[in-house]
C-alpha cells in the first residue's frame, strides 16, 4: 500500500521529501544563521547610509540659511525647499530627524540660523518657520510614502509640506509680532513679511518635487526599499 501511495505521488513532492530526509539539521541551522547575518549586514549598511544622507541635509539647511536675498523684514532663504526635499528623498523618519537636528543645533547656540543661534531665537519672528520645516519634512515624507511614489504623489507631498510650513510659521510670526514685540499693523506685516514669500516657496516646492522624482531612483533609501520589499 505504501509503495502504491508513493507511485501515485507527484515526482516533485517525492524529490522534496527525499531532500528533506537527507538534509542535515545542522546544515539547515547554519543556512538560517547565514541568512540572518546577511539581513543584519544589509540593515546596518542601510542605516549608515540613511544617517549619512541625513547629515548631508543638515549641512544643506545650514548653507541655505546663509544664501539670502535681502528683504524686509526678514531675508529670503531657500530652506523651505531643502526641508521638503529632505522629506521626499529620505522619507518621513530620516527627513524629520535631519531637520530636527538642524533646529536643535541652532537652539544649542551654534550660529546655524539666519540671524545666529541660541535658545533666545525662539523669540525671533521666523522661529515658527523653523518648527514648520520639521513638520514639512515629516508631512512630505509621509505623503510620498515608501517605495517609488508617482509624480503626482510627489507633487501633492511637496505642496502639503509647503502649506504645513506656513500653517505653523504664520501664527507664530503674528504671535511674536503682536504679543512679544507689541507691534500693530498685522495685515501689512503679514503681506510684506510672509505672503510675498509664498509664490516663491510654492514654485520651489514644485521644483523640489520634480527634482526628487528624478533623483530618488538614483540615490534610493533603505526605508523606501524596505517598503518595496514588503509589498
Amino acid at each position: 500500500m505504501k509503495q502504491k501511495e508513493q507511485t501515485n505521488q507527484n515526482p516533485i513532492d517525492q524529490w522534496q521529501e527525499r531532500s528533506e530526509e537527507q538534509t542535515d539539521p545542522d546544515q539547515i541551522n547554519r543556512q538560517k544563521a547565514e541568512r540572518e547575518e546577511q539581513r543584519r549586514q544589509i540593515k546596518s549598511k542601510g542605516f549608515a547610509g540613511d544617517l549619512a544622507k541625513s547629515s548631508i541635509f543638515v549641512v544643506l539647511m545650514v548653507v541655505a540659511a546663509f544664501i539670502q536675498i535681502p528683504f524686509f523684514p526678514v531675508p529670503l532663504t531657500f530652506q523651505t525647499v531643502v526641508a521638503i526635499l529632505a522629506g521626499l528623498l529620505l522619507g518621513a523618519k530620516y527627513g524629520t530627524i535631519s531637520i530636527a537636528v538642524y533646529v536643535f543645533m541652532g537652539l544649542l547656540g551654534l550660529p546655524v540660523f539666519t540671524n545666529g543661534g541660541g535658545f533666545a531665537y525662539v523669540l525671533q519672528l521666523t522661529f515658527g518657520y523653523l518648527l514648520g520645516f520639521v513638520a514639512a519634512a515629516f508631512v512630505a515624507g509621509l505623503i510620498a510614502g515608501r517605495g517609488r511614489p508617482s509624480f503626482l504623489r510627489m507633487v501633492i507631498a511637496a505642496v502639503a509640506g509647503f502649506f504645513i510650513n506656513y500653517c505653523i510659521g504664520l501664527p507664530y510670526f503674528i504671535l511674536i509680532w503682536t504679543v512679544y514685540m507689541q507691534n500693530g499693523g498685522v495685515v501689512g506685516i503679514l503681506i510684506t513679511g510672509n505672503l510675498l514669500y509664498m509664490p516663491k516657496d510654492f514654485v520651489l516646492s514644485l521644483l523640489a518635487a520634480c527634482l526628487a522624482w528624478k533623483v530618488l531612483p538614483v540615490i534610493g533609501n533603505t526605508e523606501r526599499k524596505r517598503g518595496v520589499e514588503k509589498k
